[in-house]
């Protein structure tokens, strides 16, 4: 069952116009709005004004929000759009970027000193989750209610609430692990709980309901600005939602229409079936982007490979995906909007060359999700990759044929090149990783490593004699937004 109580305050504001309902809601939710807002914009300030625009948003909206509606993981999500609008700024990605960096440097189990490091990257974080797990976790963990009452507001049984709880705590514990933040789930939950949210100042949640009340005339130029920018995302990240489920359903249910027929006769390519890069040269040359068959999402399969300037991608995210097209790595990304979950398949055969190949996988990216990327010049912490020691005898002359496959303890490449490695160091560290081997033939690598970033660091210093050393570059991003 929905959150009675808070539909019911809900729905006597939006049919009574009663102040004193919506008060009682901005009470129930302040703190959780006010410190994942703080968490993004790092200032106290700034994070008022995020949260008033959340509440006027809220008193909008109010009349069109559905019985159904889970209040408090739509307010998270609402705060993370606002939030993520106010972002846009390069000096405020900076700043927020700086105390990550100093956070990392701790290095202590204890929850206090865990939650230390984890704040400046727990939004980032919550981003890897669906949005079901995020309002769980937000429901479970942020606002400590039991598993009972969990359950009950989900509408599941308690044990799933258990279950569910337990897998997305067990996924954020690998995301801060690959970058350096160890701990079991039990700690990180403790930690999340005891510290993720915070009261608000005394005064935002009085000057929050009189401004949201009056549907934002109170409000600040600042936080109508917010409020627009945000109303913009939300609209623009529900269209989007609604394109790729109503295409998903039409390539996955047959029905007698004509249209249909034909989507679901193209659904399946031969370069979708395994991966295998001579397929490059088999195919019509194209630049295509499909949904992942089913098999390739149950072994989750994700592994990206070129050849002669062209590449083919199997079970990649949208960010993947923006890595290749914008020729960057995965730590040079910056989503200033929320991207569709799930896994794409690609391939950019053209024979026109890289640059022709990346192109048109823009174009593809941009019709189908509406994303564009444009690039800025920004001063970022990054891992230099060096040459240790030569000869090592993990790094092995190429033989055989291009293949490749890697998971969150492991990396096999065969006839790859230094930079598919680099990638790889990138999407693990969430750093950016800077080439500096000078080496520029390929090599057969394989390696496990215990999923820590200090266990990667060894392992590539013991077997292939590769070093990583942490420092500051500035570096070219790509800013991902949405399409005009």
């Amino acid at each position: 069952m929905p959150d009675v109580d808070d539909i019911a305050l809900l729905r006597k504001y939006a049919d009574c116009n009663s102040e004193s309902a919506f008060a009682e809601i901005v009470h129930r939710h302040i703190n959780l709005v006010y410190s994942v807002a703080l968490r993004y914009v790092d200032n106290s300030p700034d994070a008022q004004d995020v949260a008033q625009a959340v509440f006027i948003i809220l008193a909008q909206k109010a009349a069109s929000l559905s019985q159904r509606t889970i209040l408090t993981g739509w307010l998270y999500e609402t705060t993370r759009f606002t939030a993520m609008n106010f972002l846009t700024s390069k000096t405020r990605r900076q700043a927020r970027e700086q105390k990550a960096y100093m956070e990392s440097t701790l290095n202590d189990s204890n929850s206090e000193n865990v939650w230390r490091q984890l704040e400046p990257l727990l939004e980032e974080a919550m981003i890897r989750l669906s949005e079901k797990e995020r309002t769980l976790v937000a429901l479970r963990f942020f606002e400590n209610k039991s598993a009972a009452e969990t359950a009950a507001v989900l509408g599941i049984q308690e044990w799933a609430a258990h279950k569910r709880a337990a897998r997305a705590m067990e996924k954020l514990r690998k995301f801060f692990i690959k970058r350096g933040i160890a701990s079991t789930t039990a700690t990180l939950a403790l930690a999340i709980s005891a510290n993720s949210v915070h009261a608000a100042p005394a005064v935002l949640a009085k000057a929050t309901t009189a401004s949201a009340f009056a549907k934002g005339a109170m409000a600040s130029p600042s936080t109508l600005s917010l409020v627009k920018g945000a109303l913009k995302i939300m609209a623009w990240s529900k269209a989007k939602t609604t394109i790729v489920v109503g295409l998903s359903v039409l390539l996955a249910v047959g029905t007698a229409t004509i249209t249909v027929k034909k989507i679901a006769a193209h659904r399946h390519e031969v370069w979708q079936e395994k991966f295998d890069l001579s397929v490059l040269d088999k195919v019509p040359a194209q630049a295509n982007i499909l949904a992942s068959l089913p098999i390739t999402i149950q072994s989750d399969l994700h592994v990206t490979g070129m050849r002669n300037e062209m590449a083919l991608g199997l079970g990649e995210s949208i960010p993947d995906l923006l890595t290749v097209a914008y020729g960057v790595g995965p730590a040079q990304l910056i989503l200033t909007v929320p991207v569709p979950d799930g896994k794409y398949d690609f391939i950019a055969n053209l024979t026109t060359g890289v640059e022709a190949n990346q192109e048109a996988l823009r174009q593809e990216i941009k019709k189908k999700f509406g994303l564009i990327g444009r690039r800025e010049t920004i001063e970022t912490n990054v891992l230099f990759l060096t040459v240790q020691s030569r000869n090592a005898a993990g790094l092995k002359p190429a033989a055989g044929q291009s293949t490749g496959s890697q998971g969150n303890d492991y990396y096999s490449a065969h006839n790859q090149s230094i930079p598919c490695l680099v990638g790889y160091l990138e999407r693990s560290s969430g750093v950016a990783v800077i080439d500096q081997t000078g080496l520029t033939n390929n090599f057969d690598i394989d390696f496990k490593w215990d999923s820590t970033f200090e266990g990667l660091k060894q392992v590539l210093l013991d077997k292939l004699g590769l070093k990583l050393t942490l420092g500051r570059q500035s570096m070219e991003f790509v800013v991902v937004e949405k399409a005009n």
